[in-house]
């Protein structure tokens, strides 16, 4: 469910470490499972810049709207225009064709502050 190479955000975002001072974001199965079904997801635009713990995005599911936030700070370098016609990949998919942007870090120490696979599940109760 949680996958060990990932780092996570107390506001239930995942973080890949691509390896290039770019990471891929997106949100947890724990996330998009209390959400519910996706119907719609509010993308950013490439080249905008975020802060860590501010919302960039937005995910609309059939039980709630929620704000998405930055789990790190950088400059949005792709985004993940399939969302915009298939939402649902979030659910299907949420580590996979779920990804929501990849970021260009602007700290990259900023990873060291999220949680590993193990925290993140004492974070959730799990």
């Amino acid at each position: 469910m949680y996958p060990e190479n990932l780092r996570y955000s107390k506001d239930h975002e995942w973080v890949k470490d691509e390896g290039d001072g770019r990471v891929r974001i997106g949100i947890t199965h724990y996330a998009q499972e209390e959400l519910g079904d996706v119907v719609f997801v509010e993308l950013p635009e490439a080249g905008q810049t975020i802060t860590k713990d501010t919302p960039f995005s937005v995910v609309e599911s059939v039980k709630a709207v929620s704000d998405i936030y930055a789990p790190v700070s950088g400059t949005i370098v792709e985004v993940n225009d399939e969302l915009e016609s298939r939402p649902e990949l979030i659910n299907e998919d949420p580590y996979g064709e779920g990804w929501i942007v990849v970021v260009e870090l602007s700290d990259p120490s900023e990873l060291d502050t999220l949680f590993t696979a193990e925290q993140y599940k004492e974070h959730i109760g799990e």
